[in-house]
Formats: structure tokens, sequence, C-alpha cells
């Protein structure tokens, strides 16, 4: 048989009985003031929890700059045969021949302007005249038209000035194979000393010369 309360009756509280507890009223957050606004970055995850799911790609290696001076070994790319480039030399853009230090390579106008000159200065020496100064000057690498006009023959196979010899072969037997078929040769030898980069006509291919210009004369002290 239960005790139950009467009909009618009120339920006792349960704070006022022993043991009983009062149940916790709800929690509620404060609303926010007007014009508040949540600080950046709120609701993200830190900066120590992106690094642990990224990482910044690795930058650049920081690789000085050579000294002053300072030239690549040997078989690094530079010079004709895969050598460095040795001390008073530079390495020519243009046709990728090593070239000394205050020359260039002859411009297509002097060297037609050399083509020319040889005419009238035959004519004035008389020819025999020419003919002897031209043996005298091959040993510095010129022709007359080529040494008034400041320019020599430079063999890039030996890094020198070309020889008496070479520039014998380059002035006897190529302008022969030169002139063989008349214009014709003339015209193609023409071409090639226009369009190649290193400015090679067919005499120059014969004896492995190239002209350079020599205005100051810093190729004299390395005439054999």
């Amino acid at each position: 048989m239960t005790n139950d309360p009467p009909e009618g009756s009120a339920s006792p509280d349960p704070s006022s009985q022993p043991g009983g507890h009062e149940p916790p009223s709800p929690v509620t957050e404060p609303a926010p003031e007007p014009g508040y606004q949540q600080p950046s970055g709120y609701g993200q995850a830190t900066g120590y929890e992106q690094a642990q799911y990224y990482e910044a790609p690795p930058g650049p290696p920081n690789v000085s700059p050579p000294t002053e001076g300072y030239l690549p070994p040997a078989g690094y790319g530079y010079g004709e045969h895969g050598s460095a480039v040795a001390a008073g030399m530079y390495l020519d853009a243009q046709s990728g021949l090593t070239l000394p230090q205050g020359v260039q390579l002859a411009s297509i106008g002097r060297r037609i302007g050399a083509y020319f000159l040889a005419i009238p200065l035959f004519i004035v020496t008389l020819g025999i005249g020419y003919i002897i100064w031209g043996l005298i000057a091959w040993a510095n690498g010129q022709t007359p038209a080529l040494q008034v006009l400041g320019m020599r023959c430079w063999r890039p196979d030996d890094n020198r000035i070309a020889g008496w010899w070479w520039m014998a072969l380059r002035e006897i037997i190529g302008r022969f194979v030169e002139g063989i078929l008349g214009i014709i040769t003339g015209l193609i030898s023409f071409i090639l000393m226009c369009t190649r980069p290193d400015r090679r006509s067919i005499h120059d291919l014969i004896a492995g010369t190239v002209v350079l210009h020599d205005p100051n004369k810093v190729l004299a002290s390395r005439t054999t």
C-alpha cells in the first residue's frame, strides 16, 4: 500500500525536503552591445594549428655573385672548345669566338671599304708597289687595304694573328678559289661574309681567319 498524496494537494518542493536539490537555471549570454564586431580571426585555427597542415615552399637558394676577376673552371661552357676564357680575352656573343680584348669583328661596311680601297691603292703604287707592300704586310696579318683601315686577320684556332704563310694561303689560294667561277663565286663569297655571324668569306674559310677591327693596334705585340 503506497502513501500517495491526497488529491488536490500541491506537490512538495524538492528543495524543502531533506536531500533535495534545486535544478540549475539555464545560462544565457548577454546580448552584444550595438556596434560590436568580433575580433579578426575569431573562430579560425591558430597559426600553430595551420602550420601543422601547411608548409610554405622553399625559396630560391641564396647564391652569392662571383667575385671580380673570377674565371669559371675549364669545361664550364665558355670559349670555343669548352675551356675558360683566358685573361685578356672575351667571348664575342655574336660570333661565339674568343677574341682579344680591345678588338671586335670588322663590320660589313669596313670589309666592303677595304675591297674597294685596294683598287686605287693598286693603281697609285703602280701594281708592283702594292705587291711588295702586301708581302711585307702579310707578316702582320694584314693586306695594304686592311692596314690602312686598321684591320688584321686573326686565327681563332690558334688564338693568334695570322702569320705570313696563312696570309699567303688566304690571298693566293683563297682568292684563286674565290675567282674560279668569276662573278658567281665572288657573289657567293660576298653573301657568306654578309650572312655568317663570324663574317667569313671564302678565302677566310680556306685560311681559317676572321678579320678584326684593331683601331688601337692592341694586336701589334702578337704578330709573329
